[in-house]
């Protein structure tokens, strides 16, 4: 009766020790971090939101700030998941939902763009410390926001053509002044560390490639696409624009070259100690306004650069109101 009566007593405390240790261990693991509005954020979703951020701080960051950049990390996942509870709360209000369909679709376009297998993609999502299934609902998430930016947002976007204009005279035109010489530039480079009958192969090469180029130049082919396709210089990726010189700026063989050039003239095959280069002059005139592409060919690129531009500021305005509205409480302590 005795053993009956400490088995009952022991089976009583440990009923008790789990009624009680469980909540705690609840409240520890979903402890509220912050309120937005008739929402809440738990320490769980902070943890899982930023679980790849946290883990690249912890292996990146010294062990004496490494607390100090944690807590600045966490801060910041605060702060995107309360824009992300006022994203999903003005969704509901809107009636906005998404599909899983919409989610596959968005997901497959990624894949398509990326050139990239779903085999592959779950394997870099485990790189990150993420799964297919995190993934997908941010996505969801991703998709859920853009509908309701396009509703909230995109209709008050308003590009006027003078906005057009005014970029396209900043950033697609150059004024020439004195004695200036507007010049794009090709160049077809060899390895300098060859030597002997490598060095003369690799000349012969760039010489080749040099020749090729300049005859579709001076067959009218654009120049710019021809620097961006085939140049090996720096300036490939501006499609070989290098700007203005002045004469007593230039190298030698470049002057030699340009000087003697009429605006849309391309020159001919410059050797320099490093490989093969051929120049086209834009324009020489004092003054001169030159316009890099035509207006019509990037007007609708301008739109678009200019429009992200737009939707950018109005949506951080946006957010800002939203913010404003709304009762928003981050609870330090936890």
């Amino acid at each position: 009766m005795k053993h009956l009566y400490i088995f009952f007593l022991f089976s009583v405390l440990a009923l008790v020790f789990i009624a009680t240790a469980a909540p705690l261990r609840a409240e520890v693991v979903d402890s509220c971090v912050a309120v937005v509005n008739d929402d809440v954020i738990t320490l769980s979703e902070v943890n899982e939101a930023g679980k790849p951020l946290f883990t690249r701080i912890a292996e990146q960051t010294p062990p004496g700030r490494l607390s100090e950049a944690l807590q600045k990390a966490r801060k910041t996942i605060i702060e995107k998941l309360i824009d992300k509870k006022l994203l999903l709360q003005e969704a509901d209000r809107y009636k906005i939902t998404v599909s899983d369909e919409e989610v596959d679709k968005a997901l497959q376009r990624i894949l398509n763009r990326n050139h990239t297998t779903m085999r592959q993609f779950r394997k870099q999502l485990g790189a990150m410390g993420l799964n297919e299934k995190q993934y997908k609902e941010d996505l969801k998430d991703q998709i859920l926001s853009a509908k309701l930016v396009n509703i909230a947002v995109r209709s008050k976007v308003i590009i006027p053509e003078e906005k057009i204009i005014d970029y396209y005279d900043m950033h697609y035109t150059e004024q020439v002044g004195e004695g200036g010489y507007y010049i794009l530039q090709i160049g077809c480079s060899w390895d300098r560390t060859k030597t002997g009958a490598a060095l003369k192969k690799a000349k012969e090469a760039a010489l080749k490639k040099a020749q090729r180029i300049h005859s579709l130049a001076v067959a009218g082919k654009d120049f710019k696409k021809l620097a961006q396709e085939y140049s090996d210089l720096p300036s490939a990726s501006d499609g070989g624009d290098i700007g203005v010189f002045h004469a007593e700026e230039m190298a030698d063989s470049m002057r030699k070259a340009v000087t003697s050039l009429k605006p849309g003239q391309v020159s001919k095959i410059v050797e320099t100690p490093s490989g093969y280069q051929i120049f086209k002059l834009l324009s020489s005139q004092e003054g001169q306004i030159i316009t890099k592409v035509p207006y019509e060919s990037v007007k609708d690129e301008i739109r678009e650069i200019l429009y992200r531009e737009e939707m950018q500021k109005l949506y951080k305005n946006w957010i800002k109101e939203l913010r404003a509205q709304s009762y928003i409480r981050i609870l330090q302590d936890n």
